[in-house]
């Protein structure tokens, strides 16, 4: 099975000012096209060959799983925006948060909390586990909560070359950011 670059919901430059254009290119069109290509190369003649995604992810280890798990989670990641974002309704996942967090803005805080502090590279998600409890964690590098079971519904990648070019090492002012282009109706739907 060959794996493709998933396409984006908006243009390239549908994001800014939050993600420019020009990191688009880099991070979607360079780097995340850098992982499809390498599981491509990887995975002929191996018991990969034919699986899905998911099935990598969860079977896989060394380089294949890298490069499996970062097409997922940069396709996911770039999945969860729209120009100008969307307002979170009332739902499911937002009586969910609620019950959780107290309200959105505490959920905000603790989540972009958690992205913040992650030592190096990785991801912030946010995850539901099979009794539809959600939590936050963290995943260093190519970290991938469908290793552990649990369902993704919203991640912040916190790889500096997600947003270095337009905020340098202002790794907070790019988490506050982000809020203003999630889309919640499709975040939803995760969960």
């Amino acid at each position: 099975m060959k794996h493709e670059l998933p396409q984006l919901p908006y243009a390239a430059d549908a994001l800014e000012p939050v993600i420019s254009r020009q990191t688009i290119d880099f991070h979607y069109g360079k780097h995340h096209q850098a992982y499809v290509n390498n599981l491509n190369t990887l995975i002929p003649g191996t018991h990969f060959e034919n699986m899905n995604l998911e099935e990598i992810i969860r079977k896989s280890d060394g380089a294949i799983f890298n490069n499996a798990a970062q097409v997922y989670n940069h396709s996911f990641y770039f999945c969860s925006f729209k120009k100008g974002g969307s307002a979170m309704r009332h739902c499911a996942l937002s009586d969910a948060i609620e019950a959780k967090w107290g309200s959105p803005e505490n959920f905000k805080k603790e989540f972009a909390g958690a992205a913040a502090s992650l030592f190096g590279s990785g991801w912030a998600w946010l995850v539901r586990n099979d009794k539809g409890e959600l939590s936050i964690i963290k995943e260093s590098n190519a970290g991938c909560p469908l290793t552990s079971n649990l369902v993704p519904i919203l991640t912040f990648d916190v790889w500096e070359h997600a947003y270095y070019l337009d905020y340098q090492n202002k790794r907070a002012d790019y988490i506050a950011a982000l809020w203003n282009i999630i889309d919640w109706e499709r975040v939803s739907e995760r969960y």
